[in-house]
Formats: C-alpha cells, structure tokens, sequence
C-alpha cells in the first residue's frame, strides 16, 4: 500500500513542481559553493603571487627558487594541484601583470549575489589593481578577477596586452559565463576592438540608456568565420549559411538575440516584402531587423532597412516593446559615406561589415583528393599491416 502511494505520488503535479524548486535550489547552491572554493583558492594565490615577488626582489635565493618550491608544497599537499613549477610561474606572472602600476587608489568592493563581503586579501588585492585602471572611463571593482575560473585568467593574461583589456574580457566571462574555450575564441577573434565600433544613428534615434547599450551590441566587423562560401556567393547563400549555423551565429551576435526567423513576410499597402533575418533581444526588449549585403554599403540600403523598421513597429510592435533596431550587414563600406546616409534617418540603423572564411577555388579543388579517396587509401593502408 505504501509503494502504491509513492508511485501515484511521482505524478502528482504539486509534487513534481515542489521537486522541481528543489532541484533548481540544489544546483544554485552548488553554484555558489563552487564559487566561493574558487575565489577563497585565487585570493590564496593572489597573496602567494605576492609573497613570490617580494621574496625574489628581497631574497638571494637564486634561480631555482620557484622550483624548490614547487617541490616542497607538492610533497606537503601531494592531494593539491596548482603548486607545479609551471602553475606557481602562472601565478607570479598573474599578480604582476595587475599590479604593473605603482600608485594606489582606493576603490570599494561591492558585494555579489548576496555573498559576504571581501575578505581583506580581496580588498587589498582590488586595491593594487585599480591602480592600473585610472585611464579606464568606466573602473569596475576588479575583484572580478576572483570569480572566474583560474586558467580563465591565465588565458586572458597571456592573451591581452593591456590592463583595459583583459578587464573587459573579464567582465564578459563573468557577463555571459563563458567557457574557457569560448574565451580564447573571443580574444583571438579581437571582440575588444569590434564590439561597439559599428557606425550608427542610436545617440540621435534612441533615447538614453537604450542608445548605449544599442551601441555596445553592435559590433564591426562580425567574424563569420564558421562559413565558407564560393567567391561568387549570393544574398541567399548567405542568409542559408548564417540559418544552418545559426548556434554560432548566435554567439557571433552576443547575449541577448532570440532568432524568430528568415525571409519574414510583412505586406504593406497592396505589396509583400520580406526581411532577411528577424531577431528579438531580450536585454533591450526590441525587434532586430538585419539586412544582408554581398556588397559594398550603398546609401539606398539605408534607406530601405528604414522602411522595414518602420513595418516591424507597425506590424510586430507590441505595448513594453521599444524601438525597433536595424543591422545593416554588408561587405565593406565607406565610413564618410554611411555616416552621410544615416545622418537624416530616423529610425535607428547600425552599419557594420563582415568577415568570412572563402572556400578553395574550383581550379584547386579538383587537384585536392576527395574524402571518399582518402578514405580508400587510409583502409589500404591498414590492410597492409
């Protein structure tokens, strides 16, 4: 009788919603317990960093210094990673790329996610830190440092060549909860000089804050790398190329974009027109209207992504929706020449180029083996042995 009453109590609703809130309950504490093993262990290093190069500026321990030990914590905690010669090098390295300046300027660290506040490690650590960010217009508290993984900061180390920088890289990590290998992705792919350098029309078409934000979702040019199209490739193999990679296409556009569809039919008056691609951002609760062009910018694009905004407002547009945002996406343009364009639009209008990978040329193709050839010699091969 008491198995029967488990059993029928596995398909009750409230019961399996209750479980639900459990299992959501269970997941965020674990996240936030994860979180707080990894910011107690990089405050460790931090100050372990610290220890290193004073002790190398005051000590005459010699060269072999890191390496003993290396060896010393290891046979003491042969259970703990991290104290290899190569990862206490990382650390040194670590602490002496944020602590490149010498003034201290005091700054507070505000508390995250409801957690307690900084320990005085994190506190001092964040304030030799943003001694370096005076020149930023924008400081944020770079205990940031402490909430991303640890080899996340090695690779935005090895990879920036300013404080700036790999502060921005640290702030989308935390932002989007990047992968380690998404990470590297963006740097190598210079998110830092595209995002936000796309020419456009928000500061006059938007109001403050959305114009921002608009501005900073934008970049120039976009890397759509994971394409590759013939040199003569068309509007629609374009369009078709983006929608078949449409998860990379979506990481290529940033946090926020939610693709509704292609080739999105809207009628005006007695005619039907068609938009290339339609999104909806949820950060800045929007429409996004983007138009794909295989060649350079030419005024009369503008004119004609404007006409689509205005069909989206009037078609689309519902009450808590804000102004419709258009992407012009072309092969290149003349910066003199789409600033002109859009200074008299009057709908909001971004212009950025992109950049692709080209498919070998037939004439080279044909003297390439193909995969069914290569796959007949690979099977000769093993048949051999």
């Amino acid at each position: 009788m008491k198995s029967n009453k488990n059993k029928n109590l596995t398909g009750n609703k409230d019961y399996c919603l209750w479980l639900q809130d459990i299992k959501t309950r269970v997941r965020q504490a674990q996240l936030k317990a994860a979180v707080r093993v990894n910011s107690f262990l990089l405050e460790f290093y931090w100050s372990l960093g610290a220890d290193i190069v004073e002790k190398q500026k005051a000590a005459k321990w010699g060269s072999g210094f890191l390496k003993q030990l290396s060896l010393d914590l290891m046979h003491e905690f042969p259970d703990m990673k991290g104290f290899s010669r190569r990862n206490l090098e990382q650390i040194r390295r670590w602490h002496l790329f944020w602590c490149s300046n010498n003034e201290i300027v005091e700054q507070p660290v505000p508390q995250l996610d409801g957690q307690a506040r900084p320990s005085p490690i994190a506190k001092q650590a964040a304030s030799q830190l943003n001694s370096s960010l005076q020149n930023i217009k924008k400081q944020q508290p770079v205990s940031a440092l402490f909430h991303i993984p640890w080899w996340h900061n090695v690779v935005i180390i090895s990879k920036c060549d300013s404080v700036e920088k790999a502060l921005f890289y640290v702030n989308k990590t935390i932002e989007n909860n990047w992968s380690r290998s998404f990470l590297t992705h963006q740097i190598e792919s210079e998110l830092y000089a595209r995002q936000g350098k796309a020419i456009t029309n928000f500061k006059n078409t938007l109001p403050q804050p959305q114009s921002d934000l608009a501005n900073q979702l934008i970049k120039d040019p976009y890397n759509f790398d994971f394409l590759t199209l013939t040199q003569n490739y068309n509007e629609r193999e374009l369009e078709q190329g983006l929608i078949e990679h449409i998860t990379k296409f979506l990481l290529e556009l940033g946090a926020g974009f939610a693709y509704l569809g292609k080739q999105i039919q809207i009628e005006v008056g007695q005619r039907a027109f068609f938009l290339d691609l339609l999104f909806y951002h949820a950060k800045l609760h929007c429409y996004v209207v983007i138009e794909l062009k295989t060649v350079d910018f030419e005024p009369e694009h503008a004119g004609k992504l404007n006409f689509y905004i205005k069909a989206v407002d009037e078609e689309f547009r519902n009450e808590g929706d804000r102004p419709t945002i258009g992407i012009l996406l072309c092969k290149s343009k003349d910066k003199v020449v789409a600033e002109y364009a859009l200074s008299d639009i009057h709908k909001p209008i971004g212009v950025s180029e992109y950049e692709l990978t080209q498919s070998l040329p037939e004439e080279l193709k044909s003297s390439l083996p193909s995969i069914e050839e290569i796959e007949t010699e690979l099977d000769g091969r093993s048949g051999e042995k």
